[in-house]
């Protein structure tokens, strides 16, 4: 699966955020309750909102931040199964405070030293760490 950077996208394409969260130096991670494996905190834009408001809400729902510096990495695509692509919009965030209860379908998020074994998504989101790498958002 080929996963494309953009600097600048039309908004409208945008049809999802994810987040590259950190707290206290350790990855910030969730795992879905239907799934045994982890992932970025993101999901879908909804009706009217932006990609930033979407990365606010789906960060606070699927790890319980609630306070964070929210940074934009940048816009990306990835091919579907019909041809199309699907595109989202890349953060990182550092996160200073959360509540521990979750509102959204992540049964728990956890901080990790290392980098996870089983990605949800590894034909995606370990290109997205990298490419936050490469523009200089992780050090």
């Amino acid at each position: 699966m080929a996963v494309r950077f953009y600097d600048r996208i039309d908004d409208a394409r945008i049809r999802f955020s994810v987040i590259i969260a950190r707290e206290n130096g350790k990855w910030l991670f969730c795992k879905h309750k239907e799934r045994e494996t982890l992932e970025f905190p993101g999901g879908h834009r909804e009706p009217g909102e932006t990609p930033e408001e979407t990365a606010r809400r789906e960060l606070w729902e699927e790890t319980g931040a609630t306070g964070f510096t929210l940074r934009p990495v940048c816009a990306y695509g990835v091919q579907t199964p019909d041809g199309e692509e699907s595109c989202g919009m890349l953060y990182v965030a550092d996160v200073s405070a959360r509540d521990p209860e979750l509102h959204s379908e992540i049964e728990k998020a956890f901080l990790m030293d290392t980098l996870p074994d089983n990605w949800t998504y590894p034909g995606i989101q370990p290109f997205l760490l990298e490419e936050a790498g490469k523009r200089g958002f992780i050090g």
